[in-house]
């Protein structure tokens, strides 16, 4: 368990992650969830990561309200990413220790989270599940 405490997100992280654009729709992403099985993407602008947008930003386009008794299928489905998606995000760098990951995503129930350079520029990104591989891969050193 020693050897997890020095593990650091460029170790474990995805390198290779699919974004998304403002102008996506929101049927457009949800086909792209259904066959990439991923939680979340980020969403880019001119090479900038601009916010993050997850499986429940679409939920949320769906929840009933008082003056949305019966929300329309096709027309939420047609909104795009930028009006749903979350602007404020929480990111990490590649040399952030895994602890720091595992604590914030427990504090703010995420499953995953953008890993950002020095420059600010997206180099991957970190998900529960690599965090759990970490902890198993340094569990018997």
């Amino acid at each position: 368990m020693y050897k997890f405490l020095e593990q650091i997100v460029e170790s474990y992280m995805t390198r290779n992650v699919s974004t998304v654009g403002r102008d996506h729709d929101l049927l457009a992403l949800s086909e792209m969830f259904e066959q990439d099985d991923f939680n979340s993407y980020p969403v880019e602008d001119d090479g900038q990561v601009v916010g993050i947008v997850t499986k429940f930003d679409i939920l949320k386009c769906f929840a009933f309200t008082p003056s949305q008794m019966l929300p329309r299928y096709h027309d939420l489905m047609n909104r795009k990413v930028g009006d749903v998606m979350t602007p404020e995000f929480i990111y990490v760098g590649p040399e952030t220790r895994l602890t720091r990951v595992l604590q914030l995503m427990v504090e703010h129930r995420i499953r995953s989270i953008i890993v950002l350079d020095g420059a600010q520029k997206l180099v991957g990104i970190i998900a529960r599940e690599d965090v759990i591989a970490a902890l198993k891969a340094t569990a018997n050193a």
